[in-house]
Formats: structure tokens, sequence, C-alpha cells
């Protein structure tokens, strides 16, 4: 090909990504991926030319794949605290929008922890998520509501059969626990029926009456005491109630001084809005040997009374069960066990009646000495800073600090500021976040909606480092355990699409 002088030839060009363009020249449409082949470096020595590994912690259950390296993310807080000692808090808070995948990555946690030997407790499980998990690794359901199950909240459970095998200041430590645990779940449920907590003296009158009601109580023959029996103990006004109560001598003035203690414990014993959930024996007594859920899921989210008074019931009983197994193991007369304990829908929990902050609170401070690791669930930020009391907001938002690790979902970018004020986050992560919440693409070839974009993404946070993106991918089994949707598989029919009583099983069938 001739060229004019001083013109320069025409560029050849060079190949793309996917071959030479151009009609004929074997550029091709679609480039299938590899096959991909996982191996240790010892068995695929020879092709593994990475001297340095991606920095990805590799201690804890499975949680999923890092979505910049590839490499699987372990994760939990018990073994990034016990094993690791990569957080100093064994607590993790997750946070995110409905729908992507909180209480999976939680579910993933207290699966693989079960197969560490660590005990998965849900106590107060208001959906349910948990039940399922909880009947296929063999543990207890514990199910609580009206007409359903009752909790003794004076049943000291196995206290008292643990402080006859132990001696001592051990012996008198349980004890002592198991009349203060009581004692605190009583005051607890008389703040939520009257929405304001005891007074000083009515306090006193009931640590008085609580304990004239434990020496007299036939428990050997009659059970557990209830709180009908302390209604009894309060109305027969025994010298040491009434000493408490400071009456003077004047059976009327005690009267008046425990009129409205009184009238509460009515209330608490079938007469009000909480019904007898809490005045009847326990239903099921709840085992410190195996992983348990307590279902709460029948009661009303209408109910907020009742929701409140059955969470710290629940938790009352928990942890009551878990110093009782703690002071055996001190004792050496049971192996130790650590347990794993899950608080989802705590906004739910904390909006429920006044008091509930200042539990999940301790509970927080108190879970390392306690040996519990612990997991806290909730929506967003928003949720735990609209308590009514400034003071409530602040103990709310100290609870996401103090969390040995912080597990994000999608959110708004209106929580940003919120989130960023309590975990610091770079303006990557934060973009990465909001991506995460975008609502899912309409799929017009099937006419519905595609899978939400961030649906098993997270972000894991610890203090001040990078944070790991990471995608949860559930297994065959975990799908049938994870499924919350139940209720909506089948199509609604009306009633004349209904069998009529009459009709067969192979008309129905049919």
């Amino acid at each position: 090909m001739k060229h004019r002088r001083g013109s320069r030839p025409a560029a050849v060009p060079e190949p793309g990504p996917r071959g030479w363009p151009g009609r004929g020249r074997g550029s091709s449409t679609y480039v299938q991926a590899p096959d991909q082949w996982r191996a240790t470096t010892v068995q695929a020595c020879g092709l593994w030319p990475f001297a340095v590994g991606t920095g990805t912690p590799m201690t804890g259950v499975p949680l999923g794949r890092n979505l910049l390296s590839g490499a699987t993310l372990c994760c939990d807080p018990i073994s990034w605290f016990q094993r690791a000692n990569l957080i100093s808090n064994p607590s993790a808070f997750v946070l995110g929008k409905p729908g992507l995948g909180k209480s999976t990555v939680v579910r993933r946690m207290a699966l693989g922890l079960a197969g560490y030997g660590v005990m998965p407790l849900v106590l107060g499980d208001l959906k349910p998520d948990y039940v399922d998990l909880v009947e296929a690794i063999g543990g207890q359901v514990i199910r609580l509501g009206r007409g359903r199950g009752y909790l003794n909240v004076l049943d000291p459970g196995e206290a008292v059969a643990a402080a006859a095998r132990l001696t001592g200041d051990a012996r008198s430590q349980v004890l002592a626990d198991a009349h203060g645990r009581r004692h605190a779940i009583v005051a607890a449920l008389i703040t939520v029926m009257r929405s304001a907590p005891p007074t000083d003296r009515e306090e006193t009158v009931l640590d008085r009456a609580l304990r004239v009601l434990d020496d007299t109580h036939e428990a050997a023959r009659r059970g557990a005491p209830t709180l009908h029996d302390l209604l009894a103990v309060l109305r027969a006004a025994p010298e040491d109630v009434r000493a408490a109560a400071l009456d003077r001598g004047d059976r009327t003035r005690y009267d008046d001084v425990t009129e409205d203690l009184e009238a509460t414990l009515i209330g608490l014993t079938g007469g009000g809005r909480l019904g007898r959930i809490f005045a009847e024996p326990t239903t099921t007594p709840m085992r410190r040997d195996r992983p348990v859920v307590f279902d709460v899921s029948s009661i009303d989210d209408a109910q907020t009374d009742l929701q409140a008074a059955v969470l710290l019931a629940c938790w009352s009983a928990g942890f009551g069960a878990i110093s009782v197994g703690h002071a055996l193991a001190d004792a050496g007369l049971e192996p130790r066990r650590h347990y794993f304990v899950v608080l989802d829908e705590l906004w739910r929990a904390l909006r429920a009646g006044r008091g509930m902050v200042d539990r999940v609170d301790a509970l927080t401070r108190l879970n390392r000495q306690r040996g519990v690791g612990m997991a806290m669930v909730s929506h967003t930020m928003s949720d735990l800073l609209a308590l009514p009391s400034e003071e409530d907001r602040m103990k709310a938002r100290g609870f996401v600090e103090r969390s040995g690790m912080v597990i994000c979902g999608g959110l708004p970018s209106a929580e940003m500021p919120m989130l960023t004020s309590a975990v610091p986050l770079t303006r990557a992560e934060q973009d990465l976040l909001v991506g995460w919440q975008d609502p899912p693409a309409w799929n017009p070839g099937v006419g519905a909606e595609a899978e939400p974009p961030g649906r098993g993404h997270f972000l894991v946070k610890v203090g001040g480092r990078p944070g790991i993106p990471v995608h949860v991918a559930l297994t065959g089994v975990e799908r049938e355990l994870n499924d919350t949707n139940k209720l909506w598989h089948e199509l609604s029919r009306s009633a004349d699409d209904l069998p009529s009583p009459s009709a067969t099983e192979d008309q129905i069938r049919g």
C-alpha cells in the first residue's frame, strides 16, 4: 500500500479484553469463567506464588467470603475474644435494614459455636427466627404466652439443688444470688405494671416477704413458691414484714403502707394486663446442658407491656441458670460451659418499658465476667436513639460503642452521621453500606423483583481497623432453617376453595 509523503501509516488495532475486534477476527462475546479449585499450600505448593496471606482472620466460625479477596472470613465474638485476642469484649452488635440477613448472620454464628461446644441461648425470640435452628441441633424450645406456657418468676430453678452440692461461701453465694435475682425480677414486673418503679419502702417489704416465704414454704411438698404465695405472706402480715413496713404496731398503718403493693401483686397473679404467665408453676424448666430458645412469638406486638415483662423474666431465668452453672464449675462438680446469648430485635425490647435499658446495660457490662458471649441485633442507630429520655439514649448508644465488633448490613445515608459517631467509618465504607440498602431491580422477564443487591453482604468493623466486607452464602440445610417467610409460601384462598368439613382425605388431596 502506497502512502503519501509525510503521511503516517494507519494504526493497527490492538486486541481488546475479548480478543481482536471486527468481523472474522476472533472476538468473543462471552468469556467463560475459569474453574476455581481450593487447596492447602502443602497440596498446591508449586501453584502458590503468594508469600503473604490476605490478612483475613481464620479463627472462629466460617462466616463467608471476603468480597475483595475471595478469602474465607472466620468470625464470631467468642473465638475472636478467647482464642484470637482480636477484641477485648466477647460481644457483637448487628445493624441493617430488614430483609438483608441480620438474623441469618447471628444464626450462622450460633450454629458454628454450637459445634465448638458453646451453648446458644436465645432469651426471647419475638418472631420467631431461631426455633427451627435450636430444634435442629437438639436444643430446648420453651414456649411462653397466654395459654401456651408459664414462667414462675419465684422459682429458684436449679439454685437450691446446686446449693445442696456446695459448701461454705459457695453455697451461700448461690442462695444469695437466687434471692437477689427473684427480688429484682419482681421489682421489674412491678415497674412494668405501674410504669414507675416501686418505692424504697416497698422494695424493703418485698425483700423481707421473700425471705419469710423461703423460710416457711414447704417446697418439697408444694413445689416452688409462686406470686400467689408471696401475696398470701403480704396479707398475713408476719412480724418481720410489719417491721420492714414501719407500721409502729398498727395494723391499719401496715395495710395503708402495703395497699399499692398488694394491688400490683393482684394484677400480676391474674387480675391485670399481664395475665397469669408469671404466677403459675413453670411449664418447662430450663436446662443448662443444651441450647435453649424462649419462643415468645405468640405475644402480639401491640402488647408492649407483656413483651417487656416476658423478656425481663426470660433474661432473669437465663442468666440465673448461667450463674448456677459457673458456680458448680468453679467447685469442680461440672464441666465449664460458655454461652452465646442472642438478643434479637433489641429495639423492641428497649421500647417496651422503663427499666429495659438499664437491664440490657448491666448485661453488656458484665458479659465478660460471666463467661458469656453476646449478639445484639437491631435495625438502625435511630432505633436506639429514639428512646424518650436522654439518659436512656446515651446508654443505648453505649451498647454499640462497647461491642467487641460491629457488623453492618445495608443502611440508609441518613444513618451515617449517627453510626460514625459510635463506629469510625471511612467514606468508602459508608458508600458501601448505602449501596447495599438499595431496593432490588425489577425483572420484566418474570414479572418479579430480583434479590436485593445487599442481601447477605456485611461489613465487619473492629475499632478503628479497616472493615472487612463479606458475603454470607447459605447452604441448602441453612436455607430451610432460615426461612422466615413460611406464611407467604402458600397463596391466599377464599372460603369457596377450601374443602368441606365432610370431604374425604382423597378429595382433599385431589
